[in-house]
């Protein structure tokens, strides 16, 4: 075992293009040649080194130790403490995320990337037939491979780190070749499909297996689900066994950076997006336009969540759509839903292209419930091309469980008929009807949503919980309306807790 301390002396400070980042002296291994390599184990000989060091408060976004590989190595292992002082009240203690990178180097865009664990786990794998959940199997090649660390917050002490890492040598073993879900399931022709499209599993922070998510999946009625681990991708292969034709696992990934998440929503088998960047780097359109040269769409997630780095700053322009509803309604999703009406109106009186909403669970473990809320989506089939059409063209609502359905459309004198995320195409004076059925919904009102405000609102629903509710208006009154189902308040003149809320049906000419 050999040991190494890295001081402030030994830093060198270089920007990759991106946020600022910190690479420290390298770590040695001899080569496993010799008779005092090391301790011998069922799989080889192993070489250990420790290294300490400590990272002072305003460090830079990511620190990588240079790790010299040798050839025949087998297996690299790391794991890392690090201390957790006690801070004030409102101060940030310490937070240390952790990842790898190999011989290929730490250039954005990942080409070396062979995974990222965050502060999940304390300890990782990689070797050619295995590795970590949320790490690529592959073989271990002689070379600079690094560790990375991601100072998430650090403490006013100071963050002081350990790591350990264990070179194995021996016969590598045979990396498998991945095998993907298929792109579609058995549908219903066109129909309204049910879907989660932000879960993770234990390949991330997650602390549920894709058997299990996918049961729960099922089980919440969904037609479909997305995978969006954070900032990996190596749960792609293992959701294999868990797609059917009941139900379309449709792979991506929320790239989470320091100034916001994004759920990389359908992307090819395999696809990994970099998270390392910052809002002020002007790197996003870039990272948003690779994610849909994968077929994948770009969806801002949570944008006024409260946990650091999660406030959305790289603005909507190249979002595909945005994710209104996050988890159980709170007053960071009543903020999001403000902010949303609010790029309705400016679409609508600058002529510019609409934003459309979708919500989802981002359930990690329990008790969060999957599909809760869940994105419902008017697509002509059960594969990734219609649900991803269906979303971007917005023909969709928001639901919190399988049990609340809606229906939503305006028709005008003339026999026009419009649907969710639909235009209908009429004169400024048209009398126009809006309507709404609603089930699954007991005790809850209905609002009518526009450019204007919301300027209808119904009486309770029955505990039955199926209505129907109409309201009256034309082109020149309303650019648009919405429809929110909303439960009952306690106190107060506030909206209740949102239980279903659709995308606009356009009024007018365009």
């Amino acid at each position: 075992m050999c040991e190494d301390t890295h001081g402030i002396g030994r830093r060198a400070l270089f920007v990759t293009g991106a946020a600022a980042a910190l690479t420290l002296g390298s770590v040695s291994f001899a080569a496993a040649d010799g008779q005092d390599q090391g301790d011998q184990g069922d799989q080889g000989t192993r070489r250990t080194a420790t290294i300490r060091g400590t990272l002072p408060p305003g460090s830079p976004d990511f620190v990588y130790v240079p790790v010299e590989v040798p050839s025949g190595v087998r297996e690299i292992k790391v794991a890392y403490t690090y201390d957790k002082p006690s801070v004030p009240a409102g101060t940030q203690g310490n937070a240390l995320d952790i990842g790898l990178f190999d011989e290929h180097g730490t250039d954005l865009g990942g080409r070396g990337f062979r995974g990222w664990s965050g502060g999940a786990r304390s300890e990782f794998f990689v070797r050619a037939d295995d590795a970590t959940p949320g790490y690529v199997p592959g073989p271990v090649r002689e070379g600079t491979w690094y560790v990375a660390l991601g100072p998430y917050t650090v403490a006013p002490q100071g963050l002081s780190y350990e790591l350990t890492i264990t070179l194995t040598y021996g016969e590598p073993g045979e990396t498998p070749r991945p095998v993907y879900p298929p792109s579609r399931a058995v549908g219903r022709g066109r129909a309204w499909y049910r879907g989660d499209c932000h879960l993770h599993s234990w390949h991330s922070d997650g602390r549920r297996t894709p058997a299990e998510i996918a049961a729960l999946a099922r089980a919440a009625g969904l037609d479909f689900i997305n995978t969006s681990d954070h900032n990996t991708h190596t749960s792609h292969p293992h959701w294999a066994g868990e797609a059917g034709d009941d139900l379309l696992v449709l792979l991506g990934e929320e790239i989470t950076t320091r100034n916001g998440h994004v759920v990389a929503l359908g992307t090819e088998p395999g696809t990994f997006v970099d998270w390392r960047y910052r809002a002020r780097d002007n790197r996003f359109g870039t990272y948003a336009r690779r994610i849909r040269r994968a077929g994948g769409l770009v969806v801002p997630a949570h944008p006024h969540a409260t946990c650091i780095g999660c406030g959305w700053k790289f603005g909507f322009g190249e979002a595909d759509a945005v994710e209104v509803w996050n988890g159980p309604w709170t007053p960071d999703d009543e903020v999001t839903l403000a902010e949303w009406d609010n790029l309705l109106v400016a679409s609508v009186r600058e002529g510019r292209t609409w934003l459309p909403a979708m919500g989802n669970s981002d359930a990690h473990r329990d008790p969060d419930v999957v599909g809760l809320p869940q994105t419902v989506v008017l697509a002509d089939d059960l594969t990734r091309e219609a649900i991803q059409d269906g979303i971007r063209a917005g023909r969709s609502y928001v639901a919190e469980s399988k049990n609340v359905s809606l229906s939503f459309t305006a028709t005008g004198g003339k026999g026009q008929h419009a649907g969710i995320g639909e235009r209908l195409e009429a004169g400024p004076d048209t009398p126009v009807t809006i309507r709404v059925e609603a089930s699954g919904a007991p005790r809850c009102t209905i609002r009518i949503v526009t450019d204007q405000g919301a300027l209808f609102t119904s009486d309770p629903l029955p505990v039955t919980g199926s209505g129907t509710a109409e309201w009256h208006t034309t082109p020149a009154y309303a650019a648009y309306a919405r429809a929110e189902l909303r439960q009952e308040t306690a106190v107060g003149p506030l909206p209740g807790v949102m239980a279903a809320f659709t995308n606009p049906i356009f009024l007018g000419h365009r």
